[in-house]
């Protein structure tokens, strides 16, 4: 049964005024702050609202570059609240994901977000892929995944009647949401709360203050200054990095380690003409390849009624590349210049090589989705959407799998928090993720 719960007068609001909300505070061009938040991403509108919740004698501002909150990798995700299977039991990812999933479910009820508990089928269509399939269960078991369990090909097709499959991991717990929109709750939140965001600011320098400012009887109360490339300025004690698909070059920015690196991939989706819903009830994933670095195509109905297929996964371009051709000549050379995507190239490039001609030809990616669909034909999907993914690579080609935070050394350093590595489920997880940023904060900083 597919649970789903909206407050629509809540949710419609803050939808229809989400650019005047996100813009509101944009006219505090400057200012002086206990912490800055750099990112309006998910993870950033997180962290931030959980510090100034904690701590709310301190004063907090949130810079974004855009002049809207939550449009890159919030606002381009499949939407996916993710159960915690996948991931290595122990992992930050396992831990985060798990308590994540819980605290999104409860947040979204109390606030009139609305979110279907749809489910997820893993499935498997080939016997080889069982032993993958019933290893994947022990893993959910040992992360505490609720309600997971095996089940056969009739009760496949009893859940998701035109799916065909030999046994499949049911995850009942897995559901779907409009991130974007729980984002901006958050950042809703954030401003009640006394926060300051400012947008249209993108931060283009990161430094320890050379003096007060002109007639300052503070000294070097707030001793970092943040300038932006339009030429604001705002001044703090401590800073928060959560820069996504940037947060390696904020990081060299603020004289930290550039590793590990950015390297950008986009994911390109198919979607359902709307008379072929019918098709899919909940989301339909495939085993995991453990040769391949990303899961494969799935099916992921969306909270506006339609559903996606896909996404394959190519090298973007240009770093909030969401077309074909979009490029951008500095991130092209950033990224193929990295001896680890020369690594990772090398080792997956018969793969790699696959999912570039599924990108460019809808009908191979149909055929490998008509292995749990055999009734979905190339005349039923249109071409959809696209996302980039802020994957970070060692200099060894290896994704890095787990959630990475770090600082540097002297004044600077001392004084930041990046958060290096966010991948999915970033934001499954995100309120999870910012309960241990806060933590890390309070810690460092001592606030």
């Amino acid at each position: 049964m597919i649970r789903t719960f909206c407050t629509g007068y809540v949710c419609a609001r803050l939808l229809s005024q989400g650019s005047k909300f996100a813009t509101c505070r944009a006219a505090h061009h400057s200012g002086s702050f206990d912490v800055a938040v750099i990112g309006g991403g998910i993870v950033g509108l997180a962290s931030a609202r959980e510090m100034i919740l904690r701590h709310p004698n301190l004063t907090f501002t949130l810079l974004e570059k855009e002049k809207e909150l939550a449009l890159h990798q919030t606002g381009h995700n499949s939407g996916v609240i993710h159960s915690g299977i996948y991931y290595t039991p122990g992992s930050l990812k396992a831990q985060l994901c798990v308590r994540g999933a819980t605290l999104t479910y409860q947040y979204c009820q109390k606030k009139g977000v609305p979110y279907k508990r749809c489910g997820k089928l893993i499935v498997a269509v080939e016997k080889e892929e069982i032993p993958r399939l019933k290893a994947l269960y022990e893993r959910g078991l040992k992360n505490n995944v609720q309600d997971l369990k095996l089940i056969d090909a009739k009760a496949i097709r009893e859940k998701e009647p035109y799916c065909r499959g030999i046994m499949a991991l049911d995850s009942p717990f897995t559901g779907i949401v409009d991130w974007q929109l729980v984002a901006l709750t958050y950042g809703k939140d954030f401003q009640e709360a006394g926060g300051t965001v400012m947008t249209d600011f993108e931060a283009s320098d990161i430094r320890v203050a050379a003096e007060s400012p002109a007639g300052s009887a503070e000294g070097l109360k707030y001793p970092i200054t943040i300038k932006s490339s339009q030429g604001k300025e705002v001044r703090c004690r401590f800073v928060l990095a959560c820069g996504g698909l940037y947060s390696d070059r904020l990081s060299e920015m603020s004289g930290c380690s550039s590793e590990p690196r950015i390297v950008p991939f986009r994911g390109d989706y198919l979607v359902l003409k709307p008379e072929k819903n019918y098709l899919v009830r909940g989301n339909i994933y495939p085993v995991p390849n453990p040769h391949f670095p990303f899961l494969g195509v799935h099916f992921t109905p969306r909270m506006d009624g339609s559903v996606w297929l896909g996404p394959n996964a190519v090298l973007a371009f240009k770093r909030e590349g969401y077309k074909l051709y979009d490029f951008d000549t500095q991130d092209f050379i950033n990224a193929l210049s990295y001896r680890g995507l020369q690594r990772l190239v090398m080792k997956n490039i018969v793969y790699g090589m696959g999912e570039m001609y599924r990108g460019v030809f809808p009908s191979a990616q149909v055929k490998i989705l008509q292995k749990f669909i055999p009734e979905l034909s190339p005349s039923d999907v249109l071409r959809g959407p696209s996302g980039v993914r802020a994957q970070a690579l060692d200099a060894e080609g290896n994704l890095v799998d787990d959630f990475v935070f770090d600082g540097g050394k002297g004044e600077l350093g001392s004084r930041i928090l990046h958060v290096r590595n966010a991948p999915s489920p970033a934001a499954s997880s995100s309120l999870a993720i910012a309960e241990m940023i806060a933590d890390e904060l309070e810690k460092r900083f001592q606030l």
